[in-house]
């Protein structure tokens, strides 16, 4: 549960309190974490207790409920430490708890809320499957009515907390006729339920303490009650607000990991002498911080710009893509960069740029990958261009 001197605290103090936590304890167990192959329990306990799995949910339901721009920035400072931390909660913040607060009934919301708040409840947001990843609309997971619930069968994969997960938020179709976004609806399936399994993969390229997983429904019994919205037909449309949030959260954590990594390769060409010189005084090794600096700084201010709209009331979805796309691109660019300036180090021994950068890698590809945001940006382009002139989301008056 949340510790009630955090409940109590201001935004400032607060965030003082997660920077602290970052530099005082998740990073200094970040090798204790790769060894363990696992984040450490007291350190998800330690999260919980501080609030870090409510920071998105209302007061109202035991959150925290700090706006937009203030979780980009609480995601600024918690992902200088391994964004493996984050994944453990990321899909209780963003993607499961949006989508609950935003269309499940007022049961749904306060049998679910309050516990994930409160880190007793993980949740995970089973969407991709092995034929429906980017082209959601064509999921093959059903769900069909039987009496008073559903029966689903299917197979989800890549999902994040998978393995970790109390309960999951799954999409299934629920309709034979409509083969697209209109036969899909949203449940709430207990983990514990009969004909659930989940399997861990053999081989994670980044990410490895917090891998994603495959979820199997077999003849799975859900409630009726359980469909969310008690709404049959929108579940993809109801996903999209958690997937909007997450995409900021995203681009945030790509704005964190290069910060850490930018500052660790700084400290190593400080400390690093050749030719009788620090590495810090060659001239193509500055005119590579300096471009990385440059880089880094644009990924922030859109973040936080786009962070800033998000809490007048409209959600700027083409921006929020634009911010995932350049800032997951920009993290990598940097990321390489950096290991170049390891030298030997980038490759060899466990300093932590080369570990970011294997798993800064998977953010390419995390709610929406690059190519896929690059084609929806510019048909959004193209559409809106041809309708007034203006591009979407334009700062135009």
């Amino acid at each position: 549960m949340i510790d009630p001197d955090v409940l109590d605290q201001d935004f400032p103090t607060y965030l003082k309190t997660i920077a602290e936590f970052t530099e005082n304890e998740l990073i200094p167990a970040e090798n204790e974490m790769v060894e363990a192959g696992e984040v450490p329990a007291r350190i998800l306990a330690r999260m919980a207790s501080l609030g870090l799995f409510g920071i998105s949910i209302p007061r109202a339901y035991g959150g925290l409920e700090w706006s937009m721009e203030q979780q980009v920035r609480l995601t600024l400072e918690f992902t200088r430490a391994s964004c493996v931390y984050r994944s453990r909660f990321s899909t209780v913040i963003g993607l499961c708890s949006q989508a609950i607060l935003d269309h499940g009934t007022e049961e749904q919301r306060r049998r679910m809320l309050p516990s994930m708040a409160a880190g007793e409840l993980v949740t995970a947001f089973a969407l991709t499957e092995e034929s429906a990843g980017s082209d959601a609309a064509h999921l093959r997971t059903t769900a069909v009515r039987d009496g008073d619930g559903y029966v689903l069968d299917g197979s989800k994969r890549y999902i994040t907390n998978a393995a970790w997960a109390d309960a999951f938020l799954v999409f299934a179709r629920t309709s034979e006729s409509d083969e697209g976004a209109g036969g899909v609806s949203a449940f709430i399936v207990d983990a514990a339920s009969p004909g659930v399994r989940t399997a861990l993969p053999t081989v994670m390229n980044g990410h490895a303490e917090a891998p994603v997983g495959e979820i199997y429904f077999d003849g799975v019994r859900v409630p009726a009650a359980n469909l969310l919205g008690d709404v049959e037909g929108t579940g993809l449309s109801m996903a999209l607000r958690g997937i909007n949030h997450a995409r900021l959260h995203v681009a945030a954590t790509c704005v964190g990991q290069a910060t850490r990594i930018l500052e660790e390769t700084t400290a190593h060409v400080l400390g690093r002498k050749q030719f009788g010189a620090p590495l810090a005084d060659l001239g193509a090794v500055q005119a590579t911080l300096g471009a990385c600096f440059a880089e880094l700084e644009a990924g922030r201010a859109l973040t936080v710009e786009c962070a800033r709209t998000f809490d007048e009331g409209a959600i700027p979805r083409h921006r929020i893509a634009a911010a995932k796309l350049y800032s997951s691109e920009m993290a990598s660019r940097v990321a390489d960069r950096c290991v170049q300036l390891l030298g030997g180090e980038g490759i060899v021994g466990p300093h932590p740029v080369p570990r970011m950068w294997r798993d800064v890698r998977a953010l390419r590809i995390y709610e929406g990958s690059s190519p896929v945001h690059e084609r929806n940006l510019a048909k959004a382009m193209i559409r809106q261009v041809a309708t007034d002139g203006t591009l979407p989301n334009s700062y135009r008056v």
